[in-house]
């Protein structure tokens, strides 16, 4: 992948506070991965520590919130953080920590992925973890990236509850950030069609964002992938929409890339791996 800056130019700063995935597919992983291969420096607060892998999520530590404090401390007393994304915060404790420390900042994006449950099921967050999000957390961040589910969660809606992609995203936006609904083909649809991302702002109405769709079941982490790229592509000084369409694209190609590896028993990773000769590359970059 290329940077926006020349190879000698110190590169922007993005900042991940996540969890750990000790399969490599998702969380800090995932990020850190992404940043990489975006051309920026990736640092990193822990938020949790989960044994995981393709089959699902075993076991989770969640360190006490001073923890997480004195590792926010070492990031932002020394490096110049350029933009910031969450994942798992853990607790309701870390997610108001993260809101007060991290968020406000109209010089420093602030992307939350609302990690609430793992692809495999297992939950990440509770009823009093996705109220902080919403009461707390999603005022104050630059956007927001969730699927359907967290947008229902977060919205305190039944699971099953009928309410259309775009009026979750407009829903959503009210706090007073920007909503990236993400979604993947719609049921029944042939096996060329594309994916819509719902992309809202306050007080706008929301924006259809279509990108490519990917049929695979190596999709573990897509989710961090996505919002991974979208911090780096706004920590480059992209403007939203177009950061929206280039980290879409960035995830679609990844995707593709692993689409037929058979790494572990159950959902496999979205790749994280790039073109070790990227002058031989003929796709588009993020």
């Amino acid at each position: 992948m290329t940077s926006s800056s020349p190879p000698s130019a110190t590169p922007p700063v993005v900042l991940t506070v996540a969890g750990t995935d000790s399969g490599g597919a998702a969380g800090v992983a995932a990020d850190l991965t992404t940043f990489a291969a975006h051309g920026v420096h990736g640092a990193c607060v822990v938020t949790a520590v989960t044994a995981q892998d393709t089959t699902g999520v075993h076991a989770v530590h969640v360190p006490p919130p001073g923890i997480v404090a004195a590792q926010l401390d070492a990031v932002l007393g020394d490096l110049p953080v350029g933009a910031v994304k969450t994942g798992v915060l853990g607790s309701p404790e870390v997610v108001r920590l993260v809101a007060d420390r991290l968020g406000g900042h109209p010089d420093r994006p602030l992307v939350v992925d609302p990690v609430l449950v793992a692809t495999s099921g297992a939950v990440l967050g509770d009823a009093a973890v996705a109220a902080a999000y919403a009461d707390v957390l999603l005022p104050r961040a630059s956007v927001v990236t969730p699927n359907a589910d967290e947008a229902r969660a977060l919205l305190r809606l039944a699971p099953d509850d009928a309410t259309p992609a775009p009026r979750l995203a407009a829903a959503l936006a009210q706090a007073g950030c920007a909503v990236v609904l993400t979604g993947g083909p719609a049921p029944g649809s042939d096996p060329g069609a594309t994916c819509t991302d719902w992309l809202a702002r306050p007080g706008r109405s929301p924006v259809p964002l279509a990108h490519p769709c990917v049929r695979t079941e190596n999709d573990h982490g897509s989710g961090c992938t996505f919002s991974a790229a979208l911090a780096a592509a706004l920590a480059g000084g992209a403007d939203l929409e177009p950061a929206v369409g280039a980290a879409a694209r960035y995830v679609a190609r990844q995707l593709a890339r692993s689409a037929r590896w058979t790494l572990g028993r159950g959902r496999g990773p979205v790749a994280h791996t790039v073109d070790p000769h990227p002058s031989h590359r003929t796709e588009e970059t993020p």
